[in-house]
């Protein structure tokens, strides 16, 4: 009994000693525009949950298997959004709870991100921030590049990638499509949609049926100084049975690779790092800024992909079956600008006979072609990349959250501008607005 009690003792222990599989290594916050980003650096990979409260507001994370003896209280914090890091009771003895507090309204977006070069695990917070001050200057280092594209008032431009072409014909269907074929037309729609709106301006990385090597392409992006880079294919597979769409984002593992390719070509650090590269060297110091500059960059483009993906799937849905219901992530070649947002869309499965005959029918390729501009729209109305005509735009804009026997025409009085402006302001299509809906209210 007592050899067993002694065992007993001994296994405890050790369990206890190590249940902390992780644990958190420093914080650091900085505003970017509409965000502030928020990371946590960790000893490994994270597993967490997460929940707002209000009244105040406070973003609640409790992180698995964590302990919490970093004193948080030395956290780099910029800003005006985070008020406060801190620890508050656990959900058991194994976890940590940590409280972001807020200085107001703000809406949380997370994803862990993998050991690269000299950064370990972290997981980033992006809070969008429901007030941004319209004097924010930009604190984050990913904004710092393209530096010559931030004029006053420039159009948001998008880089349309339509898959293949020339001696390259992609997928064939069973009833001989060409996949070039479909990718350009539906390319050439949405390049109308984005140049008709006012703002905008499309980018093609091919206008015809010839050849554009697939690492040419997002550099075609990037000399046109592109804030998104959206890549069209069609799905194909050895039996007709699969279908639907998806949408991809790059891997990490791609992601942390390319990253030390662009690490290594110091030439071309201005490229991604405008005036800050001036300033940078191959010393030791230097070259570190540099790796973290360029990996902050990474972050940002990763998870403004990420969130976009979000938004294509959602609006895809009301016009095909999703073969993937969320962000499918893989090492692509089209999708490695460290810099620029972008992702790759499969429009359907062109090896599958009935989405081959929709993908062949115009009207089709125009509702795919307009279900990915509405989420570009819907992305860049809520956060606008500095220095644009849409940023001006928002910094003129009121927030109004609809209370109960409130109507457009009722607004439109109270605010002073007409009922048309605030349905422009907000896509809306008719006269509706629910209770809890909240509106931008242009200023006159």
């Amino acid at each position: 009994m007592l050899r067993l009690i002694v065992t007993t003792l001994c296994l405890w222990c050790l369990t206890d000693a190590v249940w902390a599989q992780n644990q958190i290594n420093g914080v650091r916050a900085a505003p970017s525009g509409d965000k502030t980003r928020l990371v946590f650096d960790l000893g490994a990979a994270p597993e967490y949950t997460y929940f707002s409260l209000s009244n105040p507001d406070r973003l609640v994370i409790d992180l698995v298997d964590t302990r919490d003896d970093q004193d948080l209280s030395t956290a780099d914090i910029s800003g005006s959004l985070v008020r406060k890091v801190r620890y508050s009771t656990p959900k058991n003895d194994h976890s940590a709870r940590v409280v972001v507090e807020l200085a107001r309204k703000a809406t949380p977006s997370l994803f862990p991100v993998e050991p690269n070069g000299s950064f370990g695990h972290r997981l980033v917070v992006d809070l969008l921030d429901s007030e941004p001050p319209q004097s924010l200057q930009v604190v984050a280092p990913s904004v710092v590049l393209n530096t010559d594209n931030n004029s006053r008032d420039r159009d948001i431009i998008v880089a349309i990638d339509a898959g293949h072409g020339g001696k390259d014909p992609g997928s064939i269907g069973r009833a001989g499509t060409y996949e070039k074929h479909i990718t350009l037309s539906i390319a050439k729609y949405l390049e109308e949609m984005v140049n008709a709106e006012p703002g905008m301006r499309a980018v093609m990385t091919r206008s015809g049926d010839y050849s554009v090597a697939l690492n040419k392409r997002p550099e075609i992006a990037r000399k046109s100084k592109a804030d998104l880079l959206i890549s069209i294919h069609a799905d194909a597979f050895t039996a007709p049975g699969p279908r639907g769409g998806s949408v991809w984002v790059l891997s990490m593992r791609r992601a942390d690779t390319e990253l030390g390719r662009w690490l290594e070509r110091t030439e071309q650090h201005s490229e991604l790092l405008g005036g800050a590269a001036e300033v940078i060297s191959d010393n030791a110091s230097e070259r570190y800024l540099a790796e973290t500059i360029l990996g902050l960059s990474m972050d940002h483009s990763m998870s403004t992909s990420y969130d976009l993906s979000q938004k294509v799937i959602k609006e895809m849905r009301s016009v095909t079956k999703m073969h993937k219901s969320s962000p499918q992530a893989a090492s692509l070649a089209v999708l490695t600008a460290p810099d620029i947002p972008s992702i790759l869309v499969e429009t359907g499965f062109i090896s599958n006979p009935q989405e081959e005959k929709n993908l062949n029918w115009s009207t089709y390729r125009k509702r795919l072609a307009t279900s990915m501009f509405e989420a570009i729209k819907s992305y860049f109305r809520q956060v606008p990349p500095d220095g644009t005509l849409w940023a001006s735009q928002k910094a003129l804009n009121r927030q109004h959250k609809v209370r109960s026997g409130e109507s457009l025409s009722l607004l439109a009085q109270r605010y002073n501008v007409k009922i048309s402006s605030i349905k422009k302001a907000n896509n809306l299509n008719g006269d509706t607005v629910r209770i809890g809906q909240v509106l931008t209210i242009p200023r006159t």
